[in-house]
This record gives structure tokens, sequence and C-alpha cells, in this order.
């Protein structure tokens, strides 16, 4: 099975993006979702395959769930404890003890 999609980027969360088939646009994205999505800004457009590389998702998973609900979102990644810890405390008491 091999798919174009359309990738959108979301305007309420960072590396958040919404994969669609291209012929069905945003038809089938549940009206709840998009209010947390934000609205949907059109990042790219991609064929994807199952053998399809891409950045930080399965395509293999992409296409199945493509296939069963109409969309595919693909979440932030998480962030890092230690990257969470330079927010935590004052930089300035860190260098300075």
């Amino acid at each position: 099975m091999k798919v174009i999609c359309s990738i959108y980027r979301s305007t309420k969360k960072a590396d958040m993006y919404l994969y669609v088939e291209k012929r069905e646009g945003l038809a089938r994205v549940p009206e709840a979702l998009i209010e947390v999505f934000g609205k949907p800004t059109g990042a790219m457009t991609l064929l994807i395959t199952p053998t399809k590389k891409l950045a930080r998702a399965d395509a293999v998973k992409v296409l199945a769930e493509i296939r069963s609900k109409g969309f595919y979102l693909q979440m932030p990644p998480p962030r890092e404890d230690y990257m969470l810890d330079l927010y935590r405390e004052p930089t300035e008491s860190r260098w300075l003890q």
C-alpha cells in the first residue's frame, strides 16, 4: 500500500504533525482533535510506502492509522529530563556556586 499524504503542522504545539490521505484531506479528523491541534498549516506532501524512512514515525504505523482512523498524529518528542532541569532553577544560582 502506498498513500500520498498531506502533512500538517500544528499551530498550538511545536513538533506536532498530522498526516492524512491527500484526496480525503481533513474530512475524517475529529473536530475535538482539530481544537487541540489548532489550525492545520500545510507542511508538505509526501508519498508514503511501508519501506519509506520517516524522521520520527514508522511508515507502516502511519499507513495503518490512516487506513483505520483517517489520520496519524505525530506527537512532539519527549523532552529530556536534564533539559527540564535547566528551566527549573535560576541560571545564576547554578553558576555562582
